[in-house]
């Protein structure tokens, strides 16, 4: 059985980073024959190194094809065809030739949009719910991340929290400093990944950390946060590191899913943005601030609130009443300074209640698994379906 991912790159990586997740799981825990359709080959090697950009069709070494998806696509859609699964990520809309050619097989494939992770609670009423398309004899399933079991949950390879304490407990978070040329003497500072949009309290942030009594040591994933840093401090222009007071403060280069990973273990505290770092970081089980994409109007606003609900459930409250200012200033673009300062006493609870939470989510069963079962289940619906007594599980 093949499926065909679909992936339009909005958000640099936040897109091709989910996507390259599932496709990945998808095959490896599962077998299935997977083909990822990419707008945006540049920013997908940024994150995968062995993507050719120049190649039209390829094949990766986990063993899923990647195909170029331009506006000049018809050919490759006519030599490909289409797949028995079809998954449409993030509404980015199929081109009309692979529609032509899904119209055209013997039985439908099962067609899903596969949206964006949300914490609201209409999420749970619209999961797989049906989408006639309103010309063509196709129907398309709504399918939705979430944090609860009426959603299709999170991705998370099998077996992650094993393999991250097996990592942490064989010398790991020394040796990826030690590859990223931190020295010895900082790997046991507190450690903090900034992975982040710009923010006008950046610099005050930064100079806080250089004053703290515990010396910090401050990781900068390649990205929009970046260009801010190199303006604030030009010297960085020119050099990777820069000591502020008792602040390490280090640029790194753009890292494949798996070191990101494995830095978001490492930290004491997690900054993030976007969708895909989130999952990560809550699998991380460390502390971490969610800085989501700027909306017309403040609109995200509404998304973080709603995160924010199911992530305080049975948070102490004194921590809770200390962290949203926190979180809802570095998303409304006003200072943090007071609000780290009032927060940081409470790390110890902030990391048991992380860690609590993961726990809570690893219940409700992985995205990849919840995909699988859904398309498992439809077919077994569907007339004619040649695979009947050969199912995917």
């Amino acid at each position: 059985m093949r499926w065909d991912i679909f992936c339009r790159v909005i958000d640099n990586f936040g897109d091709i980073g989910v996507c390259w997740r599932l496709a990945s799981q998808l095959r490896q825990e599962y077998g299935l024959n997977i083909r990822l359709w990419v707008d945006d080959l540049v920013s997908f090697q940024r994150i995968c190194s062995e993507v050719q950009p120049a190649l039209s069709h390829q094949s990766l070494s986990v063993g899923v094809e990647v195909l170029h998806w331009t506006k000049d696509v018809d050919g490759l859609v006519a030599e490909a065809g289409s797949a028995q699964v079809v998954i449409e990520a993030f509404a980015c809309e199929l081109p009309s030739s692979y529609l032509n050619a899904m119209v055209q097989t013997k039985v439908a494939p099962i067609w899903l949009n596969l949206d964006y992770l949300s914490a609201e609670d209409w999420v749970e009423q619209c999961h797989g719910l049906p989408s006639p398309h309103p010309q063509l004899p196709l129907q398309k399933y709504f399918f939705f991340p979430g944090f609860t079991d009426k959603t299709g949950g999170l991705l998370q390879r099998a077996e992650q929290r094993c393999l991250q304490q097996h990592w942490l407990a064989h010398g790991g978070r020394q040796q990826l400093l030690h590859h990223f040329g931190v020295p010895t003497a900082a790997q046991s500072h507190q450690l903090i990944c900034l992975f982040a949009y710009s923010h006008p309290d950046l610099a005050a942030l930064l100079r806080l950390w250089g004053q703290q009594t515990e010396p910090v040591t401050c990781l900068v994933p390649a990205g929009a946060l970046v260009e801010q840093l190199r303006q604030l401090w030009p010297e960085l222009i020119h050099t990777d590191v820069l000591q502020l007071g008792r602040l390490r403060l280090q640029l790194l280069p753009y890292l494949p899913q798996q070191q990101f990973d494995q830095l978001l273990w490492c930290a004491d505290v997690n900054f993030i943005r976007g969708e895909d770092s989130l999952v990560q970081a809550i699998w991380a089980g460390k502390p971490f601030v969610w800085q989501l994409y700027r909306q017309d109007e403040d609109q995200q606003l509404t998304k973080l609130a709603a995160f924010w609900q199911r992530f305080t459930a049975d948070m102490p409250s004194e921590l809770e009443q200390r962290l949203w200012p926190l979180w809802l200033h570095w998303n409304n673009q006003q200072g943090v300074v007071a609000d780290w300062q009032a927060v940081l006493p409470l790390l110890p609870d902030w990391q048991q209640h992380c860690t609590q939470w993961h726990s809570r989510l690893n219940l409700q069963g992985d995205l990849a698994k919840n995909l699988v079962r859904f398309v498992e289940n439809k077919f077994i619906l569907t007339p004619n379906f040649p695979g009947k007594k050969k199912l995917l599980l």
